[in-house]
């Protein structure tokens, strides 16, 4: 047979090919070298363990093709038998590695029902999270020398780059996932120095990318993305006791004074999203408390009727100690006053006391006061924070997009209930951008027409 050779790893490689954990992510940033090292592991655990089986995906075939399949009938020809039929490599110790590709959200269901040892995906966040969640379903194992493990390389941007980003890169975990599970491996093209010394040049093309672009794919900054519609958001842990350029803060307890309100969005096959917020003396804006109707599935809603909906916010009103005893004013989508398909959605608010206004629903000057709100002034501090503890806005405002129709509005395919239910409540409470501005007197002038000044706008 003939003899596998494998060029020796990088250290960032070598961390990979080295770690047993459930769920191992790897790269960040273009030129870490993902693909060889994630094709490179699948060969030497198909060598390592007989009759192991692994499944390696991409999310088309013809990226399928180029970056593993030729690669592969390359490297193993005379080693490992290629079943073309089933696109599968088939070596001498019975281990099998078969090559897949979900070029649509339904292609997953063709591994229904299968299991195996080990997953990788490369390109992971192309995969949105419901195709992750089934892969994550055939990764197990009968056999007791082996615990199934599933590999996952990416970049910043992409469908997948909430899921990813919260697992693997801040590590915030829902109830049913053990941290334990999880490492990820952050990779530049630094650390490969195969691609540093055949290649140089590659690092000119990243630097030369736009910010936004270089910072994700040059650096693997996966707080900046081509596209981010609320590119100001920052979630910065070390600063939420001092609320210095981040937006998410720590709870507080709310000053009684406080003006309290209530903003919403119903949805009922899509999720509905209902927060509370308090202002403060400036007019500034705290996200406190939010009710978000999503199953475990992103943009999948929970279907609760209006009555129930409604009767679980005037519960939460009734006992939560910034709430109870407090006149809130509400402020909703005005489609929830629409009775031309029967009752209207807010009958069912009123019914349990839980009173609203007409939001405004324009959407331009919407997502502009959402700006405005979001901007930092000289300190570094905003006009909104947003308590940790609101996970449903710190998931999907920020992964928002631009649309590709209307290149001022944000791409209403994504996850964007919380944005327009956000985007009422700063409707509610409009505010101007905040910057200096200069004037300078101008010759001859008794009257101080044209005194300088500076002016907050």
């Amino acid at each position: 047979m003939k003899e596998l050779f494998i060029s020796p790893p990088n250290e960032k490689q070598k961390e990979f090919f080295n770690s047993h954990h459930r769920f191992i992510g790897y790269g960040g940033a273009r030129g870490g070298g993902k693909s060889w090292a994630l094709r490179t592991k699948f060969v030497l655990l198909a060598f390592e363990y007989s009759g192991l089986k692994l499944l390696l995906l991409r999310k088309t075939l013809p990226e399928l093709r180029e970056n593993h399949l030729l690669p592969l009938l390359s490297q193993l020809n005379g080693i490992a038998r290629y079943k073309r039929d089933e696109r599968a490599f088939i070596f001498p110790n019975g281990s099998r590695i078969r090559l897949g590709y979900c070029d649509t959200e339904n292609d997953i269901y063709q591994y229904q029902g299968q299991e195996y040892d080990v997953i990788g995906v490369e390109e992971c966040t192309h995969f949105t999270f419901t195709q992750i969640q089934f892969l994550m379903t055939c990764n197990r194992t009968t056999r007791s020398d082996f615990k199934p493990r599933m590999y996952f390389t990416g970049n910043p941007g992409g469908v997948g780059h909430n899921w990813f980003k919260r697992l693997f890169v801040k590590g915030r975990y829902e109830s049913d996932e053990d941290p334990n599970d999880y490492i990820f491996i952050p990779a530049t093209i630094d650390d490969n120095t195969v691609l540093m010394k055949t290649n140089p040049e590659y690092v000119k093309v990243l630097d030369s990318l736009p910010e936004k672009l270089r910072q994700a794919h040059r650096f693997g900054n996966w707080d900046i993305f081509d596209g981010q519609f609320f590119e100001e958001f920052r979630d910065v842990p070390e600063h939420y006791k001092d609320g210095v350029f981040t937006h998410v803060i720590e709870p507080f307890e709310i000053p009684n004074d406080w003006v309290i309100y209530r903003s919403f969005d119903f949805g009922y096959a899509k999720p509905f999203s209902c927060a509370w917020w308090a202002v403060d003396y400036d007019g500034r804006l705290y996200r406190i408390l939010e009710l978000y109707g999503c199953t475990k599935t992103p943009n999948e809603g929970v279907k609760w009727p209006p009555e129930k909906i409604f009767s679980e916010i005037a519960d939460i009103e009734k006992q939560h100690r910034w709430l109870k005893n407090k006149r809130i004013i509400g402020v909703a989508d005005p489609s929830i006053w629409d009775a031309s398909r029967g009752e209207a959605i807010i009958e069912a608010a009123d019914r349990n006391g839980v009173y609203f206004t007409k939001g405004d629903n324009k959407r331009l000057p919407g997502w502009m006061q959402v700006h405005y709100r979001l901007s930092f002034d000289e300190n570094g501090i905003p006009m909104m924070y947003v308590f940790n503890t609101c996970k449903g806005f710190i998931r999907t405002v920020p992964e928002l997009k631009f649309s590709n129709n209307n290149p001022e509005d944000l791409d209403t395919t994504g996850e964007d209930h919380i944005a327009d239910e956000v985007r009422y409540m700063c409707m509610a409470r409009p505010i101007a951008p905040t910057y200096k501005k200069k004037i300078t007197a101008l010759g001859d002038d008794p009257l101080n027409l044209h005194k300088g000044y500076y002016r907050t706008v």
